[in-house]
């Protein structure tokens, strides 16, 4: 609680697996740190499913429902720089192999047992940006991967799922971690928190375990004003679509590309192009003219319809637009 050093940043890594990273962070404030945190959460880009074209289902699950689930399957996202945004994309508008990855589900139950349908029956289709991007992230001993769906006899799915690249910050289906644990002040010396406490509160609310790594306040202490935090605790949780010291040094980049589009604009330097000059995060289209995002509601159907219309053409309500207020839309 000595205030900021002059050293630097410096980062100690107390525990490190396969999906989870626990360290701590000196040398920098709590903005900082707290900035840190809410970008591993949110802007850290991955690959995820994104459009589901539906050539047959005829599963006891809506089309909608199953789009929903494989898009919340993990893809592995390593090397995702070489992935372009949509946005971005010279070849297309809509999805090509530099901006998305293919990946193809058919299944079909030909016996009398129920059949389930996994994640490791996603077969990926060729080319794509590098070797690793798009492949279902698969964990579990059996090497099955998530539940889709299950068939009866004669049930059968077959679809086209289109993997672009994205943030949480759009779709938690982009989210890189499952979790991002972040404390200070362990023994509460700043008096950052008013805990609630029936009779003692030392009881009712137990240290953490990082109160081990600092020294505990002294009986009748003084409080020092002047104190600022000086040590944060992180404990990043991948959810397998890339490893966490990779979403931690993601999330590092994309700040400095945050800080450098607010230097540029606070200079007025417009030569790189304005505010993705930088390469900032951004949901694979963004933000459409007239308030809705993206270019398609997640789904196709045999019928040509993309979620706004159904194939009855009921595509409006009764009130031709409008609310019962006389309103036609977002104001």
């Amino acid at each position: 609680m000595d205030g900021l050093e002059d050293a630097g940043p410096r980062v100690t890594v107390r525990q490190a697996s396969r999906d989870r990273a626990d360290f701590t962070m000196e040398g920098v404030d709590l903005s900082f740190a707290n900035s840190l945190r809410r970008t591993l959460l949110a802007e850290v880009p991955t690959m995820a499913i994104d459009l589901v074209e539906v050539q047959a289902n005829t599963s006891s699950l809506a089309d909608e429902f199953i789009a929903h689930r494989l898009g919340l399957i993990p893809l592995n996202s390593k090397n995702v720089d070489d992935v372009s945004y949509t946005r971005d994309c010279e070849y297309c508008e809509q999805y090509c192999d530099h901006c998305s990855v293919t990946l193809d589900l058919h299944a079909r139950c030909t016996g009398d047992e129920i059949m389930k349908v996994y994640a490791r029956d996603l077969v990926v289709s060729e080319p794509r940006p590098n070797e690793w991007v798009g492949m279902p992230v698969i964990t579990d001993s059996l090497g099955l991967g998530s539940v889709i769906c299950k068939l009866r006899k004669d049930q059968e799915i077959r679809m086209k799922c289109i993997a672009k690249k994205g943030i949480a910050k759009e779709h938690s289906k982009w989210a890189p971690t499952s979790a991002v644990g972040f404390e200070y002040d362990p023994h509460n010396k700043l008096k950052h928190l008013d805990y609630w406490y029936e009779e003692d509160p030392a009881k009712e609310w137990p240290k953490s375990t990082n109160a081990a790594w600092e020294d505990a306040p002294q009986d009748g202490e003084a409080f020092d004003y002047s104190a600022h935090p000086g040590k944060f605790y992180f404990d990043v949780e991948s959810i397998g679509n890339l490893e966490p010291d990779a979403v931690v040094l993601q999330g590092i980049k994309v700040l400095q590309q945050k800080l450098a589009l607010v230097i540029q604009e606070l200079s007025g330097d417009d030569r790189n192009g304005g505010a993705n000059g930088f390469g900032a995060p951004r949901s694979p289209d963004g933000m459409q003219a007239g308030g809705d995002y993206g270019m398609d509601q997640g789904y196709t159907t045999p019928f040509g319809n993309t979620g706004g219309q159904t194939m009855y053409g009921g595509g409006t309500t009764p009130f031709a637009g409008a609310t019962p207020y006389g309103q036609s839309g977002w104001q």
